[in-house]
């Protein structure tokens, strides 16, 4: 069983790598934080977060600093690139899976773990999550620990069997841990998972083994201390933003443009558990019918639905909010190779078949998308064919082909082949695709045009109409951004050394500025492209005084 980990670590581990160097920083949240971790090497100061000279509450400091520690061991500081920050979430992703595992192998039996394991290893949301220097992938290692040893606890309890006394333990240390990742959700995902077993058993006497008292006091020593200093350091401020503006903001309407209404995680479910939804389905659907029959699937069933319908009905809405929850679907496929295939195959109920079928169709759409994504977007967007386009597409279909199943219960060794189908695609599109689409990715085109016409070690860019944060975290913290006023001001403060970033629209106008001084600009590159952010299409210049 213990090489049944270290199999699954190392396959996500390999899952992940394609593309953690390859692709440029991600705006909009990537970059924030990455930025954010840039600037503690810079500065020392470990304590506070900021982004340039703004404060950035929204989430506590566990990140940044496991960034942090990252960017130290790489020996390179401030000057780490993208992937070293990405290593974190990468490892995030592959203590989830192994987490995941550990609980199917608990709960239900090895072969159950490593199933359920391989479905987290290959689905589009932890390819993308692990891929993405955020919060997501180590709040999601968190999430899995606390419930599985969670899990653990109440099983063994219905079963009137003996609780390994270490289970509270890493509990409550993982919700420590969670809290310091993204403040409450771990401590929600597990509250939601307990109320619905109260509720549905009336019976609360097994929460005593989680031994409450000592538990909180774990929490408390983990979370408190930098509370207090950061409490201090800001004068209240981050309690006020972090839990008064952004968490309960996004609780009473939609923020940040992402207001939605509920069904949107439904209408997402078939991308985001890609290859695996149409599997999973199936297995919860068989779950839902035997609910009375195991303390295990109850569990399994209370960790996913409750977290799922409450994220629904709240206003604010981002596809990784519910990753938390795909753990319990992951397990359930597992739980039904465990069954005898007359039991796991049993027929669905007519509302039950029907939803099946509507999740069918869009995990074929979802397939054909994919495919057709790899093949298109280089066509449509660098004018050229790809030849990699061919084995991704190809592997995307393979890994659809496959996880249509014939029956509800899918074997391990198809399980495999379909985890490995979806890891070559994900490769390849992560890693050679989607970093070959050069007008999108206009961050990087700036930075290298600014490294070859930067006329002093001191140059600092001032950019009007580009203001994205990855190209703060590639051309340097002290990047102003401004207008056109504020670039004009910038290359008259500082004329030898002074670059400047500009929409080619506004060229006359840059002008116009400069001559009332006495002074020009020349450009000394152009950049075309999309703000894949915006949706805009841009043509920006890069300006110098002219001598």
């Amino acid at each position: 069983m213990n090489r049944n980990y270290l199999l699954l670590f190392l396959f996500s581990l390999l899952m992940m790598v394609s593309g953690l160097a390859a692709m440029p920083p991600l705006d909009r949240d990537e970059p924030r934080f990455v930025q954010a971790t840039k600037q503690m090497a810079e500065t020392g100061d470990y304590v506070d977060i900021r982004f340039q000279q703004a404060s950035r509450y929204q989430k506590p400091i566990g990140i940044y600093w496991l960034q942090s520690a990252a960017v130290a061991l790489s020996g390179e500081g401030a000057e780490a690139p993208i992937w070293v920050y990405r290593l974190v979430s990468a490892l995030g992703i592959a203590i989830a899976v192994v987490a995941v595992a550990w609980t199917g192998a608990n709960l239900f039996r090895p072969d159950a773990g490593l199933a359920a394991g391989l479905v987290m290893a290959a689905i589009f949301a932890t390819a993308f999550e692990g891929r993405d220097a955020k919060t997501d992938a180590v709040l999601l290692a968190c999430c899995v620990t606390a419930q599985g040893a969670l899990a653990q606890i109440y099983v063994a309890s219905r079963r009137n069997q003996a609780v390994a006394g270490y289970l509270a333990w890493i509990f409550w240390a993982a919700q420590g841990a969670a809290i310091l990742i993204k403040g409450p959700i771990a401590p929600l995902l597990s509250a939601l998972t307990v109320a619905v077993l109260l509720a549905f058993e009336r019976d609360w006497r097994w929460l005593s083994k989680l031994k409450a008292t000592r538990g909180l006091a774990i929490v408390l020593l983990i979370v408190l201390p930098w509370l207090v200093l950061i409490t201090w350091k800001s004068g209240g401020a981050f309690l006020q933003q972090a839990v008064g503006k952004d968490m309960l903001g996004k609780v009473a309407q939609g923020e940040e443009s992402h207001g939605l209404p509920p069904g949107f995680y439904a209408l997402t479910y078939s991308l985001f558990m890609w290859p695996f939804g149409l599997v999973a389905v199936g297995a919860g659907l068989q779950a839902l019918n035997r609910l009375r029959d195991d303390p295990s699937i109850r569990f399994c069933v209370a960790w996913y639905i409750p977290f799922w319908l409450l994220f629904e009905l709240i206003p604010t809405k981002l596809p990784h909010y519910v990753l938390p929850a795909y753990p319990g679907l992951a397990l359930m496929v597992g739980w039904l190779l465990t069954l005898k295939p007359e039991e796991a195959n049993a027929p669905l109920r007519r509302w039950q078949a029907w939803l099946w079928w509507a999740t069918a169709f869009g995990f074929v759409l979802v397939t054909t998308g994919l495919a057709v994504l790899c093949i298109a977007a280089p066509l449509y967007l660098s004018g050229t064919f790809s030849w990699w386009s061919v084995p991704a597409a190809a592997a995307a279909l393979a890994a659809g082909y496959l996880a249509f199943p014939r029956q509800l219960q899918v074997p391990l060794g198809r399980v495999a082949a379909i985890a490995i189908c979806a890891g070559i695609s994900f490769a390849l599109l992560f890693g050679v695709i989607a970093p070959s689409l050069k007008p999108i990715w206009m961050s990087p085109e700036i930075e290298a045009a600014v490294r070859a016409n930067r006329p002093c070690e001191t140059t600092v860019l001032a950019s009007a109409g580009y203001h994205e944060p990855s190209l703060v975290f590639l051309v340097g913290t002290n990047t102003i951004l401004t207008n056109v006023d504020g670039v004009a001001q910038h290359l008259l403060a500082d004329p030898a050394c002074a670059l400047a970033l500009a929409p080619v629209a506004e060229e006359k106008r840059l002008d116009g500025l400069l001559a009332g001084q006495g002074k020009s600009a020349s450009r000394v590159a152009r950049i075309d492209g999309i703000n894949y952010s915006s949706g805009e299409k841009l043509s920006l210049g890069l300006y110098r005084m002219a001598d």
